[in-house]
């Protein structure tokens, strides 16, 4: 008798409500869009590559569109390694930015210590209910060390976020939230070089690269955008029309 009354609560699936599809937001890039559907709210986007990938002119275009939305967002930088004034030229409102530095450490406890800071921080930053997008960077943390972050905080923050107008963005080197990320981006980067007009252009006493042999310097990043996986086309009814897009993200200084 305790069984069936056990199962007289459970309701039948075809009683349950379909989940309304996501609302989506522009990244700021309009071949990211095209790839992706843009970013989307109430749920967790995970973006991987390597170091010089093009993960950072990903945040700063997202951060940057969504700030001009007239949003509130929050930025868990994870290694102090953000830069206001390339995101200045990236065109973000830094009064809407909320930038949280975790504290430095060192040694062999450096980054559990700035990880469970992060962690803390992006718990309370969820409750609050109160931002367009959360960003989560995570670029320049050994891949040992965040994989290391446990599957239940990526859970826990899914949960936090569904139902809400937050975009969840994290950034990392390699695919660390498992089946708790919506989408799953991988970037790459070639770098591409331009020795003419911007030389005499350097901030500060520097010589002109141009006099400089032995040293180049970098004007722009042509990116790939590859789609690993979405769990949002059905929501959305549709499927990709491909699993890669191309742009282009110029260095802050070359205007």
């Amino acid at each position: 008798m305790g069984a069936v009354s056990r199962l007289a609560s459970v309701v039948p699936a075809s009683l349950l409500a379909v989940r309304s599809a996501p609302e989506m937001v522009s990244s700021g890039i309009p071949q990211l869009d095209l790839l992706t559907g843009g970013l989307a709210r109430g749920c967790l986007t995970e973006i991987c590559g390597t170091a010089s990938s093009g993960r950072t002119s990903v945040l700063l275009f997202a951060l940057a569109r969504a700030t001009q939305r007239g949003e509130v967002c929050a930025l868990l930088d994870a290694s102090d390694a953000f830069d206001p004034a390339s995101a200045a030229a990236a065109g973000m409102e830094m009064s809407r930015l909320l930038w949280v530095r975790c504290g430095n450490g060192s040694g062999f406890s450096r980054w559990q210590s700035q990880l469970g800071q992060m962690l803390k921080a992006t718990d309370l930053l969820l409750q609050s209910n109160g931002f367009g997008m959360i960003v989560l960077d995570l670029g320049d943390v050994p891949a040992q060390s965040a994989r290391r972050i446990p599957l239940a905080s990526w859970f826990r923050f899914r949960r936090a976020v569904e139902h809400t107008p937050t975009v969840l963005l994290v950034l990392e080197q390699q695919p660390i939230a498992g089946s708790c990320s919506s989408v799953l981006l991988r970037v790459s980067a070639v770098r591409a070089e331009k020795l003419s007009a911007v030389s005499s252009q350097l901030p500060g006493n520097h010589p002109a690269y141009s006099d400089l042999s032995h040293s180049k310097l970098l004007d722009q990043f042509e990116i790939t955008a590859e789609l690993l996986r979405s769990r949002l086309e059905k929501k959305l009814e549709r499927k990709p029309a491909q699993s890669a897009a191309s742009f282009k993200s110029r260095a802050a200084w070359a205007g």
